[in-house]
């Protein structure tokens, strides 16, 4: 483990020079923006969770509950059902079911956008988790063959969405949108807690069947997510060194958060380079090879 330790501060400590971002401008502060377009951002993250966690719980997404949201966008490429135990399975389809109601909630107060095209194949998440680890896992890293990996896999989501929330708050003007946005915040920081919780206990095993632990993955992810958004350390792994941990007195990171234990922070072009997997809010690819919806993701894209 001391190995493991050392190698996460290696890479936390020099993510922020690497030099992904090739068309982006690697800006780390606010874009500007009002209420409506600021709250519209999360349904790119919303309809994303929403149809992995129903996808992988019960074998269908959202147009099985709720097609209207969708707003003519297309249904998710690979998405599948996942070979969960009883319990989690339980927990991954009341989550489907909390993104379904977030959803509503953003549609209600702020409109809607058409659903982006969602790449939730194992290809694609074999591709994550290949740039992740630095190779080509060997079998292909699949989502949906296990609880593990697809516990794995939703570590790779939540958490993008509840640090977008927490960097948003700040630039609303309105009490209503504040109100919203911190009640999602609520929802989606307990959903990344319980997903770290369930990792945190298998930390120290194998992930079969290759020679890396459950601690190790999520190491790489933060790591890979830090390096994509080029704007810090903002994320970190289950296992942390101590001058990482709470008050520097734990080697144990449940909860991801800076110095004095606060959430992290990430602004909307940060969360497009992570999550197309690029580096850059200007070029699509990972879950969403045809880019964002909405105003402020169809800027970026509108400008190559």
């Amino acid at each position: 483990m001391a190995t493991l330790y050392f190698l996460s501060a290696l890479v936390l400590t020099i993510v922020v020079s690497v030099p992904i971002n090739v068309l982006g401008s690697a800006y780390c502060g606010p874009v500007e923006a009002n209420d409506q377009d600021l709250i519209q951002f999360p349904l790119n993250l919303e309809f994303l969770e929403a149809e992995f966690f129903l996808n992988g719980a019960l074998g269908h997404g959202l147009d099985a509950f709720e097609p209207g949201f969708a707003a003519g966008g297309p249904p998710p490429i690979g998405a599948q059902k996942a070979n969960l135990d009883p319990v989690t399975r339980r927990i991954i389809e009341e989550f489907g079911y909390q993104e379904v109601g977030h959803l509503r909630a953003i549609i209600t107060t702020a409109g809607g956008v058409p659903r982006p095209l969602y790449d939730l194949s194992p290809e694609a998440f074999a591709q994550l988790f290949d740039k992740a680890v630095g190779y080509k896992l060997d079998p292909p890293f699949n989502p949906y063959s296990n609880t593990v990996n697809y516990l794995l896999a939703s570590y790779a989501i939540p958490y993008v969405g509840l640090v977008g929330y927490v960097g948003t708050i700040p630039y609303l003007a309105n009490s209503t949108s504040r109100r919203l946005v911190a009640s999602l915040l609520g929802v989606e920081s307990g959903q990344d807690a319980v997903i770290r919780t369930l990792l945190y206990e298998k930390a120290d095993e194998k992930v079969l069947p290759y020679n890396i632990t459950v601690a190790e993955f999520t190491n790489a992810i933060s790591c890979l997510r830090n390096e994509l958004a080029m704007c810090g350390i903002r994320d970190e792994g289950l296992i942390v060194p101590l001058h990482l941990g709470a008050e520097n007195r734990t080697e144990s990171n449940i909860l991801s958060a800076d110095t004095n234990s606060l959430s992290y922070a990430r602004t909307q072009p940060q969360i497009l380079r992570i999550i197309y997997g690029t580096g850059s809010e200007y070029r699509p690819g990972g879950f969403l090879p045809r880019g964002g919806n909405g105003k402020i993701a169809r800027s970026f894209l509108d400008k190559v």
